[in-house]
C-alpha cells in the first residue's frame, strides 16, 4: 500500500455523547492539527499516489469550511478516487484520534 499524508489545522466547536464525557457533553471548542493520509494499492501511471498540491488544497478547503463551525451540525464528507483514507486529529502533542476507512462503495 502506498500513501501520501497532508496536514492542516482547524478550530471547531462540538459536544460528546455519553455520561463518560462529563462536562464535554456540553458544547465546547477544540483546536486540531489534522493529518489526512491518502492510500492506494498501486501507484498511478505517473508513479504517484495523489497530486500533493491538489490534496493539500482540498484538505485546506474542507478544513476552512469546518473551522469556526459547530461540527455537531455538519454532515460527513467522502472522497472519490482514493481507496481509503485515515484522518488523524491531534488535540495536543500527546493526544490524537484517527478514523481509518474505505472510500469505495460496497455492493450488497
Amino acid at each position: 500500500m502506498y500513501s501520501v499524508t497532508v496536514r492542516g489545522h482547524m478550530m471547531i466547536a462540538h459536544s460528546l455523547t455519553g455520561d463518560v464525557f462529563g462536562p464535554a457533553q456540553r458544547l465546547h471548542g477544540a483546536t486540531y492539527i489534522v493529518d489526512v493520509e491518502f492510500r492506494r494499492p498501486d501507484l498511478d501511471a505517473d508513479g504517484i499516489v495523489i497530486d500533493i498540491g491538489r490534496a493539500t488544497g482540498t484538505v485546506h478547503g474542507v478544513l476552512a469550511e469546518l473551522s469556526y463551525r459547530n461540527l455537531d451540525d455538519e454532515p460527513a464528507f467522502a472522497g472519490r478516487a482514493i481507496e481509503s483514507v485515515r484522518v488523524t486529529l491531534h488535540e495536543s502533542h500527546i493526544a490524537a484520534a484517527s478514523f481509518d476507512g474505505s472510500l469505495r462503495a460496497t455492493s450488497h
